[in-house]
């Protein structure tokens, strides 16, 4: 009686990894897209870096040169004869303002002014006022009108209304001041704009601005 021994065999699995080996130029080329890479992203954020460091110095430049309006201030408005029954025979308008030029380093330049005084929104009287003139920055400008005559066209009956609204307790005007004005920045020039302020001016019946009006800024516009 013979005996057989069985040998085991171990199947082979067609699931084996199978390594590979690269060689030095493989990753010699893969180091250098890594490093290459690596460039490109410092590259681009100092760019970034740089854009926004240039922004940031544009805007802090514009603006210390954007120039701001002039700024006016009604500081007297008068007229002596308003406690007269017919003191529209010898009416006078006086009144003062300042205009202050705020900029650092930005001057302005104002062709000719004219004022209009306006009663219930209709013109009771013009007059020119300076010539043209410079205000360098950081000035302020005293301006002077007075209105009488020919200038100021007051009748009977318009006086009559002065009167009706002093026995009321104030008597309310509005004064106009228009130029052409242009910005002066270093050595350039901007263009003209087309300025107007207007004043709301209250009187008491003393024929004078109430304290309470006085020195209050106008509002500025340009067209």
């Amino acid at each position: 009686m013979s005996s057989h021994t069985a040998i085991p065999i171990q199947p082979v699995s067609g699931n084996r990894p199978i390594k590979r080996h690269h060689t030095a130029s493989y990753y010699v080329h893969r180091v250098q897209e890594s490093l290459t890479s690596r460039v490109f992203k410092i590259i681009c954020a100092v760019f970034l870096n740089l854009v926004l460091l240039l922004g940031i110095i544009a805007f802090i430049v514009w603006l210390s040169l954007r120039p701001h309006r002039p700024r006016f201030y009604i500081s007297s408005f008068s007229i002596p004869s308003l406690n007269q029954e017919n003191g529209f025979e010898n009416a006078q308008i006086s009144f003062d303002e300042t205009v202050r030029n705020a900029n650092h380093d930005i001057g302005i330049y104002y062709d000719a002014m004219t004022a209009t005084v306006y009663y219930r929104d209709k013109s009771i009287g013009e007059t020119p006022l300076l010539y043209p003139f410079y205000q360098p920055s950081k000035n302020t400008t005293l301006i002077h009108g007075e209105l009488s005559g020919a200038t100021l066209t007051v009748n009977s009956d318009k006086w009559k209304e002065f009167l009706e609204d002093r026995r009321k307790g104030t008597v309310i005007f509005r004064l106009d001041i228009s130029s052409r004005i242009r910005f002066k920045v270093k050595r350039w020039n901007s263009r003209h704009h087309k300025m107007h302020t207007s004043c709301d001016v209250r009187m008491g019946s003393d024929g004078v601005i109430l304290p309470t009006w006085k020195d209050k800024r106008c509002p500025v516009y340009f067209s």
